[in-house]
């Protein structure tokens, strides 16, 4: 896989279990900036899948296999990994559950970056170049309630994974205080303000979009 020439393509992965809410929005419009920039898209739905994350079986650090960068793991999510390291970019996003990324793309982050992580000392990718990564996240809590909530030292942890494997660009987008509910007179929520989110959906996320759209651009180019 890493003599591979990439593609150029930019691939979003929706981590969040709907397709139509803000985090699959914030990826759309990731992909129109990429679209822009002349790069083929293509969009991953992970809970239309059916994979788990690493079994932390090794078969991709012996000898006969470190090189390869594949997993020994047959499941929904193989096409997938083959998919992210032969593209220019990677836009993943995902809601933000009790503090980190969903279940699901968390798997998907112990799958693909491990089985591309080298345990050598001066080399610590079998990625010749890794893709672009940009990574959205949308959250119910306010910006300024993120350090508080250790959200920021939480999420750093992802740029850290992606460093090495010699990504040229990553890329993180918050997008907060989201409005969470189509109809909140359905739900028992008394400590959000629904006038509030509807203020903070019709004044920031169009910001927030404009912020994907750009990223979209930015990871196309992978330089």
């Amino acid at each position: 896989m890493s003599g591979k020439k990439r593609t150029h393509r930019v691939v979003a992965v929706n981590g969040g279990p709907r397709k139509n809410g803000n985090t699959a929005r914030l990826l759309e419009e990731a992909l129109s900036g990429a679209a822009r920039q002349g790069a083929a898209t293509e969009t991953v739905h992970l809970y239309d899948l059916n994979f788990k994350g690493c079994r932390s079986c090794f078969w991709c650090k012996t000898k006969e296999n470190y090189l390869a960068g594949r997993c020994a793991q047959k499941d929904g999510l193989s096409p997938v990994l083959d998919l992210l390291a032969d593209s220019t970019g990677v836009v993943m996003g995902s809601p933000i559950y009790l503090g980190d990324v969903t279940g699901a793309l968390r798997a998907l982050f112990e799958r693909f970056v491990f089985i591309n992580l080298a345990y050598d000392l001066d080399a610590p990718s079998v990625l010749k170049k890794g893709p672009s990564v940009g990574l959205v996240y949308t959250m119910n809590i306010p910006k300024e309630g993120m350090g508080p909530a250790g959200y920021e030292v939480i999420l750093d942890t992802h740029a850290q994974f992606f460093s090495r494997l010699k990504s040229p660009r990553f890329e993180q987008l918050f997008s907060c205080d989201t409005y969470q509910f189509d109809d909140y007179s359905k739900f028992h929520a008394p400590m959000f303000n629904e006038p509030h989110k509807k203020e903070v959906r019709a004044t920031q996320f169009p910001l927030d979009l404009r912020q994907a759209f750009e990223m979209g651009q930015r990871l196309a180019q992978n330089k």
